[in-house]
Order: structure tokens, then sequence, then C-alpha cells
């Protein structure tokens, strides 16, 4: 399926863009024609009254500047590490680079304390040879920049140092649309990183796409907290406002995330039209922020008119919360506009062009883990909200896949959504292989091509894009697929005691069968006495209820230890590795009795099955001993460690196992029974009583 594309508006912009243009000669033009208007503004401490802005002009200058001091040192073609923390020495560099004809690769500064970091795999992996970085960050960390690199030295260049007088001597690069701009290493890059190849061709067709979805005009405020070192912070916060000619306010990450209302101060402050985040951002505002902290602020949300949720997958009931929450101070439901991208895609892929409506749909939980995606009623006990994340620009191409055979799914159908268009990046650094498997890929029924192939699932219905998980980050268990943001978003409804999007549902190989793990963060004044056993109990009756699968282990963790990236999106695959290495903070445990799993245990159990069955004991305590040798049988577990007044859940028991054993118990006692009378009656105590009722009812 193709996703529907909608007619373009046409929306105004300064100066003409040729098919040549690049963002120096828009940085260029602005620096002549928008001198004194102010391009960004850094609040230091997130806080509106501390803040240093810097005019295009001013901009243009510090940029020069840099490049001016590069071109001197021969670092033309080479690639240089931008390590900066928050701030618009950031924008200067990455922008200088750019006028050098340098390819910048934007890095968290490596933590002090952490000797092996990110930035050691990115910057052998970019085979660097420069790492332009402030004075602050240089004297502190010099012997880390440079001995980290395992393959040369980096030069260091501390660029808030260098006189702006040296910018006369510039020389123009000479640059094309097809000339390499920077590296995206993806969030979370660590011993295998992948540097995304973005060009300047790309970086204008995405703005481009991103200034007709948002409508982006210069008049536009643009607040941002996002970290400036991956596609949403860097091209939507930093570069976007430049390509529009608009004004940009920004605050450190951590600013945020100590306190979620300076975000929402800033744009009322300021009058942001276009802010965004991730989900998490808005439903900390929801859960965080109190009512006290409203009433003294004195918010004014009415201009908010974009509100940007992408990153991660967009929940329904974030957008219903925040609304509740703040629709008292101006914001409208309306302003939400969620949208998908990736770095592969350079940013924005699809969104709300053209001022189309946000758009919600239910559908049936348990089709869309078949593929299908089938209408629901709200009221439905077993369905799923889904947010459209709108449709493509016609300058790009938006279809669904089939993963295995590279045919095209018909509407309503779950693929892989796969992406063609001038804003999909060059392919991998130094990656043949991976460039051609994941950018070179043609439809197997049309021919088609090349594709970029995202590793997402979604399907289109009424034209529009719903994505529902990613393709790598599926759990499979018996046949199976679950969305692991599924069943986090069902661990952490579960109890206050959990905090919220800090939970991590991932599967691992347990004698040879997939089995599903629960690593979930407890609230930080419920670390000292939460009750482990209840929790226990609460999450493997959810799990059962509402998405009948069996829990294998459930870890609870030490709070703001599981793994994040720096802007908060889960880390999956980290938080599994962790796992299987046994280095998560942990807190309190449980496993389904895997230690005692084994073929004796399960030969001794039958065994005592068919003694017990030739006796045809039918009373109560024959029916429960009955139950856990069958049980026993089963799980392959020894039968001695079942106790009958525990929950039959925390042994491992799913639907699969509930079938076969009631069948068992249906040729035992000669009754017609329903495998949901395991979660009907809890315990094996419990299920006894009431098979021996059933049974004096029959006589």
């Amino acid at each position: 399926m193709s996703l529907s594309v909608r007619p373009r508006t046409s929306v105004p912009k300064t100066p003409t863009l040729d098919d040549q243009c690049t963002l120096l000669d828009l940085l260029t033009w602005r620096a002549h024609h928008q001198s004194h208007q102010i391009a960004y503004t850094f609040l230091v401490d997130g806080e509106c009254e501390v803040a240093t802005s810097w005019s295009y002009q001013e901009l243009e200058q510090r940029a020069r500047g840099i490049a001016t001091h590069l071109h001197k040192i021969s670092a033309v073609g080479e690639r240089a590490l931008l390590i900066y923390p928050p701030g618009l020495d950031l924008i200067a560099s990455f922008l200088g680079c750019l006028y050098a004809g340098i390819v910048a690769v934007p890095v968290y500064p490596p933590k002090s304390n952490q000797r092996s970091s990110s930035f050691q795999s990115i910057a052998a992996d970019a085979e660097a040879k420069f790492a332009l970085t402030t004075t602050a960050l240089l004297s502190n960390s010099r012997k880390q920049l440079e001995q980290e690199v395992y393959s040369s030295p980096l030069t260091c260049i501390a660029t808030d140092a260098l006189q702006n007088a040296d910018n006369l001597n510039w020389q123009d690069p000479d640059l094309t649309p097809d000339s390499l701009a920077f590296l995206q290493y993806t969030s979370g890059s660590t011993s295998k990183p992948k540097g995304v190849m973005v060009s300047h061709g790309n970086l204008i067709h995405n703005s481009e796409l991103i200034q007709r979805c948002f409508h982006f005009t210069s008049d536009t405020c643009v607040v941002s907290w996002l970290p400036p070192y991956h596609d949403m912070g860097l091209i939507g916060g930093l570069l976007q406002p430049l390509y529009t000619g608009c004004s940009a306010v920004l605050m450190p990450p951590v600013s945020f995330l100590q306190k979620p209302v300076r975000w929402l101060k800033a744009i009322s402050h300021y009058k942001a039209t276009i802010s965004g985040g991730p989900d998490f951002a808005y439903k900390l505002c929801a859960q965080k922020i109190r009512p006290e902290q409203l009433a003294a602020e004195n918010l004014d949300l009415s201009h908010w008119s974009m509100a940007v949720s992408a990153a991660e997958p967009i929940r329904a009931e974030t957008i219903q919360h925040f609304t509740a929450k703040f629709s008292p101070f101006g914001f409208r439901q309306d302003a939400f506009s969620p949208c998908y991208g990736l770095a592969e895609g350079t940013l924005l892929a699809s969104g709300r062009f053209d001022g189309a409506p946000l758009k919600t749909k239910w559908f049936e939980r348990e089709a869309l883990v078949q593929g299908q995606a089938v209408d629901a009623k709200p009221d439905h006990p077993k369905a799923s909200w889904l947010v459209s994340c709108g449709y493509s620009d016609q300058s790009q191409n938006i279809v669904i896949v089939d993963p295995d055979s590279s045919r095209t799914q018909p509407e309503n159908t779950v693929g892989e959504i796969w992406l063609s268009g001038a804003s999909v990046a060059q392919g991998y650094w130094q990656r043949f292989q991976q460039t051609s498997k994941t950018f070179q890929t043609y439809l197997a029924d049309t021919g088609e091509g090349p594709f970029m192939r995202t590793g997402d699932l979604g399907f289109i219905a009424e034209g529009e894009l719903f994505v529902t998980g990613r393709l790598k980050d599926l759990i499979i268990l018996r046949g199976r697929n679950y969305h692991p943001e599924d069943l986090e978003l069902t661990l952490e409804r579960i109890s206050p005691v959990l905090r919220p999007h800090s939970g991590i549902a991932f599967s691992v190989d347990v004698e040879g069968v997939e089995r599903l793990i629960l690593a979930q963060e407890i609230e930080r004044h419920h670390l000292k006495d939460f009750d482990a056993n209840m929790l226990v109990d609460s999450i493997l009756d959810t799990f059962v209820e509402q998405h009948e699968l069996e829990v294998h282990g459930i870890l609870f963790l030490k709070t703001g230890s599981i793994p994040k990236t720096a802007s908060g999106k889960l880390k999956r695959s980290a938080c599994r590795r962790q796992y299987l290495e046994e280095s998560l903070n942990v807190v309190g445990q449980w496993f389904a009795t895997i230690d005692s799993r084994s073929a004796d245990a399960e030969d001794k159990a039958a065994q005592i099955v068919t003694e017990q069955t030739a006796k045809a004991d039918l009373s109560e305590a024959g029916i429960a001993e009955y139950l856990i040798n069958n049980l026993a049988q089963a799980l392959a577990i020894n039968p001695e460690k079942i106790n009958p007044r525990h929950k039959i859940l925390r042994y491992g028991l799913d639907s699969v196992t509930a079938v076969n054993v009631t069948a068992n118990l249906e040729a035992r006692l000669h009754l017609e029974l329903d495998p949901t009378i395991f979660w009907e009656h809890k315990t094996i105590s419990s299920l006894a009583q009431h098979l021996h009722k059933l049974l004096e009812e029959q006589d």
C-alpha cells in the first residue's frame, strides 16, 4: 500500500532557492538581509531570566571565523567531532564545519566517570582527526579527548577562543547538494555505531518539508529543549529556524527534565508557536507539574499552534491527559501535531500537511497482533487507541511492505514502512553492505525503487500512516508478534509504585524457547517499602487478562537506572544486554521457577500423573494433587516446588499450557471445562475446590 498524496500548498519563503542552494547560502543571505534579527536565544539554566542571544550576523561571523581556522590547518574534507554542551557554541561550530567543507559529527561530551563511552566508538568509526569544543570542556577533558580514540590522536580546538576577525580570509568550499554535510550517529550508538550520511541536499529538502508541514514563517518562534546531537533536536530545533529565518529559544535538556514546567514557561514567555518533543515529555508535564506551580506561573499557551510529537510511539492517552491539564491555560488539543520520521530520512517523513486535523482511531488489538487493522469501538475490552502520523508530501513516497517478500501490502495491513525521496540519506558511513541492505531495496511486485527500509512497522488507513512498532524490537512468543510499547504501557498502569515511562519489555531464549522479561523501575519514594509479591501477582494477572501472555521474569529496578537515551527514550537493546550480563540495578525480582526445570522433573511428574490416573482419587485433595503433578509435567518443573496456595501464574502458566492441562482434567473428571478456569480460580487450592464442587453437583 502506498501512502496517499495530498496537494502541496504554497508557502512563501525568502530568499528564492535554486537547486544548488545550501544552508550556507541561506545563512549568508540572512546575515545580510536580517543581520540584526535575533536568531537564537539560549536559556542557560532553563529559566527565562538568564539568557544569551545571537543575531544572524553574529552567528555568521562566528561560523566563518571557525571555518577560516579549519582551512588554515588543512582540515577540509575531514571529519570533525563537535563536543559541546547544549548552547550557541555548538550551532556556530556546526555551521563553521559546513563553511569549511568539513563533515560535522555531533556527539555527547564524554563523561568524566565513564571510561568507555559512545564517544570513543563514534570517534573511531568516523575516523575523526579533529575535535571542536569549548575552552572549559577542553580544560576538563583534554586527556580523555586525546586518548580515547584508538586510531590517532585528535587535534582539539576550543572554538570559543578563536578570533572572529579571522573570518575575512574565509574561502568558499564550493559545495553542491550532494556534498556530505554531517554524520548523524543514531541515539544510543555504542560498540558498533552507524553514522547516517546526511547531505546538503537532504537538509534543504527536509527543511522544506518541515516548513510546509508545520507552517513555519519568519514570524514563527520555536522553543526547544531537545538534545542538539540528534535529528529532532539538531535539525528541528537548530537548523529549521535558520532555513525559515525565524527565531529559536533553546534550553539544556537537563533543565527540562529537572523541572518540566520550564518548557511551558518558555513557550508562554516567548509566545512560541512551535515546540515539541517525544510522547514522554508531554506525559511528564501532565504527571509532574503540580497545580501550585501552574498557579504561580500564570501560563499562557494560546500561541502554541504546533505541539509536535515524534521520536517515539505517540499515545492518544497522553494527548488526552495533557490537553485536559493545560487547556485552562489556553492550550488546544488540535495543536497536537503527531508526525513520523527518522535519521535515515534526515528527519521528517510524514505529518499533518495542509492543516489536516488530528486523527485517532480504535483498532482491535488481537487483529493488530495478526497483522490486520480492524476498526473497534472505544468500549471494546481489547482495543488499541492509535494516533495517526499523517501522510507524506508528494515529493516523497511511503509504502507498506511485507518485510519477508518485499511486496506491497494492501490498506489496513501491517507491514514494514519503506521510504523514498530526496530526504533519504546517502547511507551509513563506511558500511557498504548495510547501506545496500537498508537504502537500496526494491519492491518485488513492481520493481519500483530504490527505497529505504525504516525497520518500523505500520499500516495505512484512510490514507494516513499509523505506526505500530519496531520490526527489530518485536517480541515473538509462540509465533505471535507483540509490540513492546503495548506491553510497557500495560505494565506502567498496574500500580502507582511503578515509575511511568521506565519499564522495558523484551524476550530472551530460555532453553530454546523465547520468554518474556519485564524490567521496571520503582518510584523513588517506594523503594524501601514496596511489596514485590503483590506487584508480581498484579503483573501476572494483568498480562494474562489483557494480552494472554505468560511472563517469565520480572525485575524491579532502582529509580533512574533503566537504560535511556539523553532525551529519555527507552533503550530496549541495551536493557536486554544488561539483563544478560546481570548488570541491571535490581532491587527485587521474580522468575517462573526456571532453576528447577528439567527433563527429570518432567519424567517424575509424568509418572505420578499416570499413577494418580489409575487411582482415580476424586476428592478435593486428590484433585489438587493431580493438578500439581499435571502442571509440573506440562511446565517441566519439580512438583515439590508448586505451592497449592500460590498463584498458578507464578509457575509460568500460559494459554497453551492451560489448554493442555484443561484437556487432561476433562478426561479425568468427565467435565466440560474452559481453560479460563485458570484465570478465574488463581490457585490450585481454589481450583480444586471449584472442580470438586462441580463433581458433587453433577452427582
